[in-house]
């Protein structure tokens, strides 16, 4: 079947009907169009995906392979993988990043409660595209285990690193200091041009979108104290 993911056509030749239903709602309404990437899960990457991950089912087995297949061609295509938690509001995305456990959807949620509007843009794992001198945020069927989520894309214009801690302070990282954080974020594909390209756009998102280490708790002042930076420095283009 033919699917619309990240603005790109993209085929998915699976064999389980799980991802059937897990993208049924980025199905493309032209199946005759032609595929900007084509994929399919080979037995030896079922098996040795099967192999850490004996207890899930199949079908959501061969669901991961796929989606680890599509991203690890995505930056031939200006785009790429980075685990986040992205909430759209008023038309723009901010992501917050961390280790897991570190409070990425937990601190998300503060923003939910606090901004009416707001949304969830993608939960987990969305797919980060460059274009024309700008970076934005596309939605995927992969969201994370709240499955929260939409298929949408908004600018990406500010990321912030979330850290537990009993004080809420906030940090703007340098572009070293992002860089460092960035790369246990992002998936990085196994051949030496699929790498290369995304270390490239992830040099030009350092340079492009301004980032912030958040020490926080879960009180609305730990959402003031990130939202009020991370939008401050949206409205004065700060970087």
């Amino acid at each position: 079947m033919l699917y619309d993911i990240a603005g790109l056509k993209i085929q998915i030749n699976n064999r389980l009907s799980y991802t059937n239903g897990f993208c049924e709602k980025y199905l493309s309404a032209d199946q005759s169009a032609v595929p900007d990437i084509t994929v399919a899960v080979t037995d030896e990457e079922f098996y040795k995906e099967k192999k850490g991950s004996e207890n899930f089912a199949d079908g959501y087995i061969e669901n991961l392979c796929i989606y680890r297949k599509i991203c690890n061609v995505m930056p031939h295509y200006d785009r790429f993988l980075l685990h986040s938690s992205v909430v759209e509001y008023g038309g723009k995305a901010y992501a917050f990043l961390g280790h897991s456990g570190a409070g990425k959807s937990t601190h998300s949620a503060l923003w939910l409660k606090n901004l009416p509007t707001a949304k969830i843009l993608n939960g987990d794992k969305p797919i980060i595209g460059y274009e024309n001198g700008k970076f934005f945020v596309y939605g995927t069927p992969w969201q994370g285990k709240e499955n929260f989520g939409y298929d949408g894309k908004a600018e990406l214009v500010s990321a912030c690193f979330i850290r537990q801690a009993k004080v809420n302070a906030i940090k703007h990282l340098t572009q070293g200091e992002f860089a460092d954080a960035l790369f246990a974020q992002t998936l990085m594909p196994p051949t030496a041009d699929g790498a290369a390209r995304t270390l490239e756009l992830l040099d030009l998102l350092v340079k492009t979108v301004p980032a912030f280490l958040l020490d926080c708790d879960i009180s609305r002042e730990a959402f003031l104290t990130s939202y009020n930076a991370m939008t401050d420095v949206v409205k004065h283009g700060t970087v």
